[in-house]
């Protein structure tokens, strides 16, 4: 399982083959099959195989990723409250002010049930996995992008595939730094809700 040509094979069916299949129309219970086996599997390989722990690292800088964070999420709200209002005014914040309780539950549902996961296997797992396999760092991490991007092909939405590239650079230049799986999630956590927040939630899939 660590040798050059099986990580290869196995970058290519996780990261690229199963992905562009959630685009054919086929029964949704077998893509959930396909997603929870893939996810056993990555957990297995990081415990078994990476021998990684899941325990909180004792180094990280809190107030440094708080700062960095907040700025960017300053910079993404007025981009996007800029958008949703010379798109279409009336879907800001439309789910905040008239649906309050569905909006903090999929906040909650979204942070713990889907953000995790997706840095598990999108930062975790590839950054463990396929380093070595990559002699250029920016090459890396943009092919992480690339391959979160694809992750988000089953929408069919050319402009989810923009902010999902986009994403995936910070959230990868993030774990980068960082190596937390527990940092990049909450920084996940929070873009993703604000894009629901905002009126951007439709288009990822998020209730309305």
């Amino acid at each position: 399982m660590q040798s050059i040509k099986y990580k290869i094979l196995e970058f290519f069916i996780i990261f690229i083959i199963i992905p562009v299949s959630f685009v054919l129309s086929y029964p949704i219970w077998i893509k959930m099959v396909i997603g929870i086996l893939g996810l056993g599997y990555i957990v297995f390989v990081l415990l078994r195989v990476e021998k990684q722990k899941f325990k909180l690292a004792n180094h990280l800088n809190w107030s440094l990723f708080w700062k960095q964070t907040a700025l960017k999420l300053v910079i993404i709200s007025i981009l996007t409250i800029a958008f949703v209002f010379f798109t279409d005014s009336t879907k800001l914040f439309i789910v905040v002010l008239n649906k309050p309780k569905l909006w903090l539950g999929i906040l909650f549902v979204y942070s713990f049930f889907s953000v995790y996961p997706q840095e598990l296997i999108y930062r975790t797992f590839y950054f463990k996995r396929y380093a070595s396999l990559f002699k250029s760092e920016s090459l890396f991490i943009f092919v992480n992008a690339i391959v979160f991007s694809l992750a988000h092909l089953f929408f069919k939405n050319t402009l989810v595939l923009v902010l999902t590239f986009l994403g995936g650079l910070l959230f990868a230049m993030t774990f980068n730094k960082t190596k937390s799986t527990v940092l990049v999630s909450i920084e996940h956590a929070l873009y993703g809700c604000w894009l629901f927040t905002v009126g951007m939630g439709d288009m990822l899939g998020f209730p309305a």
